[in-house]
């Protein structure tokens, strides 16, 4: 996996952070989401800059199951990857209207990592949380955007909850994380 493409799929899905309970949208602005545009070799217009808020929250939705694939389609539109033969082999160079061009770069960033990682690229698992996460780790089980932020502060809350309770008490199991099967197994 390029990268660079599955860095730029993960910046404009990680726009819209949550910070004290209040989502915050990078890309509110326009101006901000023409010149994050302009900064990634799009056209920096605002027809792109919708386009681009749309695949945002068409690719969040697919991501997390509430749509299916066919939902990025529009994204698509007028785009294909021409062969170009060189010195060093066949490379592949995506043509697209300029407004369109962004957009679709994106989306087939997120088709390379389901076709290469399947299953790897998935929303953090604290529910307060509305970022996403590329598990690139050998067993491929991390949960959280960053432990320092969202697994700590769930396992914090954990403890406390665990500390909480009156001796002798069964303490509550936790749910387990957005996306996580239940490990406790059957209850006895």
């Amino acid at each position: 996996m390029e990268t660079d493409e599955a860095a730029l799929l993960l910046e404009l899905l990680n726009s819209r952070p949550v910070s004290g309970g209040v989502e915050r949208d990078r890309f509110a602005d326009e101006g901000e989401l023409r010149a994050w545009a302009r900064a990634h070799d799009g056209s920096g217009t605002a027809r792109e800059a919708e386009r681009l808020r749309t695949v945002r929250e068409g690719l969040a939705q697919v991501i997390r199951g509430e749509r299916g694939a066919r939902a990025l389609a529009p994204a698509l539109e007028g785009a294909a990857r021409v062969p170009e033969l060189g010195d060093t082999g066949v490379s592949w160079r995506l043509t697209a209207p300029p407004d369109a061009a962004l957009a679709a770069r994106i989306v087939l960033a997120w088709a390379r990592i389901e076709e290469e990682l399947p299953g790897r690229l998935r929303p953090c698992g604290n529910e307060e949380c509305r970022l996403f996460l590329l598990d690139r780790s050998r067993a491929g089980r991390a949960r959280w955007c960053s432990m320092a932020a969202c697994g700590n502060r769930l396992k914090a809350r954990r403890h406390y909850e665990r500390a909480r309770a009156p001796r002798g008490a069964v303490p509550r199991q936790a749910a387990p994380a957005r996306g996580e099967r239940d490990r406790r197994g059957p209850e006895r």
